[in-house]
């Protein structure tokens, strides 16, 4: 298609993998090009061109995308044909755009097909086709189906103009950048498209356009005008406070207190001083442009009520959006993140038998219950299940606080995770160490992009000599489970999905 698609298709997956990294390491992204020759049959073998060559898919299975185009159109029964555009490029522009739409949908339903067939756990998504050289190129992004399906989605059918997730909304930004690149690079001299956006601008880009979907007026202020109440306090207090998003005089909404004057929400100090009046399930209400007063949603049986999204501030810089009971996304500083991932028990249970064949029902339980507790820290902490905690806990003595034998419970393992390090404990939860700094040989299975924390676990259980499990709770939310590889059927790290 053009000489530089093969160093534009490595920098769209290294791009894409920097973003989708920061949400969700298991959506494991995979970049691919498209491009369809404007002035070929389909039939030609010459037709299709898939980038990289090596790719799983062959370019005629995507043979048929022109056609099934074209019966798009043929069917399409809008009445656009009797819009009259004074200027003809108006005509032209506004027909190729349709055309591109088209094939953007054909090219949607092909992949669908070949995923369903070949029986993929992918998700697909294209972006609209540029024409660059001769052809319309398209940039496909899939991602893990059963992990990006496992957070809460809007209600209503998806869209290019209609986000659902955050994920979903990352999706189109980084979409959106790939196209911008494409058309930077066919009227630059060069041709070499540059994606050199940061990963946490992209969400911020996909943050915006979350908060857009969820406001019920015009919002494209919502998200910066979150940050700046946020980051205010009021009397050295932080912030905390719900609002409400709802039209004025939503009949999902409770009047409690009215002003007399709607305060712009550009107006942040305000804005802070009010949310100091909202307690419990009574918020602010806000169009996402003025704040009208106090209220709160009718009871859920009401005959009037409707799932509204509110905007809760838990601290200072920080605050969630969240829609009928689900966390849609979390902003701390500015940054954009899921909500935090939790243990899932089948999950945790799969792990730990695998590791610890030998274990029981009750044991499982047992450990479970403390697992739980491990995820519930919010600075980080590690737990570390392993049949050599008695030896293990003497080797390391300079590098841990040795205690007396005891059944840990989940009380004293708050505290004790309290402080840096590693509480261990073997597979029957006696404890024999905490602030355990964990050693272990370099390994190939570390990666830099994570902390100290979970590289030390990792290298851990890579070199222990006994069966091990490691529970990994990063401050940014991440939750790993780390099974030792010579003692689990499974040898890589297993992240958990979010909880709702």
């Amino acid at each position: 298609m053009w000489e530089h698609q093969s160093l534009f298709r490595v920098s769209a997956q290294l791009f894409a993998e920097g973003t989708f990294n920061l949400l969700d390491r298991n959506l494991r992204p995979e970049v691919f090009l498209l491009g369809l020759a404007q002035g070929r049959e389909e039939d030609d073998p010459q037709s299709v061109v898939v980038e990289p060559t090596s790719l799983r898919y062959s370019p005629a299975e995507f043979a048929g995308i022109k056609t099934l185009a074209a019966s798009f159109e043929a069917s399409d029964l809008s009445p656009r044909d009797n819009v009259y555009h004074l200027h003809p490029q108006d005509h032209d522009r506004i027909e190729k755009q349709h055309w591109y739409e088209l094939v953007c949908k054909a090219t949607d339903q092909v992949l669908q097909s070949i995923v369903a067939r070949r029986g993929e756990n992918r998700r697909c998504f294209c972006s609209t086709p540029l024409s660059l050289n001769g052809y319309l190129v398209v940039v496909v992004l899939q991602l893990a189906a059963d992990t990006y399906n496992s957070y809460y989605t809007l209600p209503g059918k998806p869209g290019p103009n209609r986000t659902c997730s955050l994920p979903h909304a990352a999706v189109l930004e980084f979409l959106h950048e790939c196209t911008r690149a494409l058309r930077e690079a066919d009227t630059a001299d060069n041709e070499q498209p540059v994606l050199d956006r940061d990963y946490n601008e992209v969400l911020r880009g996909a943050g915006r356009r979350l908060m857009l979907r969820v406001s019920p007026g015009n919002a494209h202020g919502l998200y910066d005008a979150c940050l700046g109440v946020a980051a205010l306090r009021h009397e050295g207090d932080e912030g905390r406070g719900t609002m409400l998003l709802g039209r004025r005089q939503h009949a999902a909404i409770v009047p409690v207190l009215t002003l007399e004057t709607p305060v712009p929400l550009r107006d942040h100090r305000s804005i802070r001083k009010l949310l100091e009046l909202t307690e419990g399930s009574t918020g602010l209400v806000s169009d996402a442009a003025h704040v009208f007063g106090l209220g709160h949603l009718v009871p859920e049986n009401a005959p009037q009520y409707e799932p509204l999204a509110t905007v809760h501030f838990t601290n200072h810089y920080g605050w969630e959006l969240r829609h009928a009971g689900h966390t849609l996304m979390r902003v701390v500083s500015n940054t954009p993140r899921l909500p935090q991932g939790k243990v899932q028990a089948d999950n945790f249970d799969r792990v730990i038998r695998q590791v610890f064949p030998d274990i029981d029902d009750a044991g499982v339980a047992y450990l479970w219950e403390l697992a739980l507790e491990a995820s519930n820290q919010s600075h980080g902490t590690m737990l570390c299940i392993t049949a050599g905690a008695k030896p293990e806990a003497e080797r390391l003595r300079r590098q841990c606080f040795r205690v007396v034998p005891r059944p840990m419970t989940p009380p004293v393992l708050r505290q004790a995770t309290s402080i840096d390090g590693a509480v261990m404990i073997e597979p029957s939860g006696v404890c024999y160490a905490i602030g355990v700094i964990l050693d272990g040989q370099a390994t190939e299975k570390g990666d830099s992009s994570r902390g100290a924390r979970y590289n030390s676990a990792v290298r851990y259980t890579s070199s222990s000599p006994y069966p091990c499990l490691a529970i990994v709770v990063s401050e940014d939310g991440w939750i790993d489970l780390l099974p030792s590889p010579q003692h689990a059927a499974v040898a890589q790290p297993v992240v958990n999905a979010a909880g709702h």
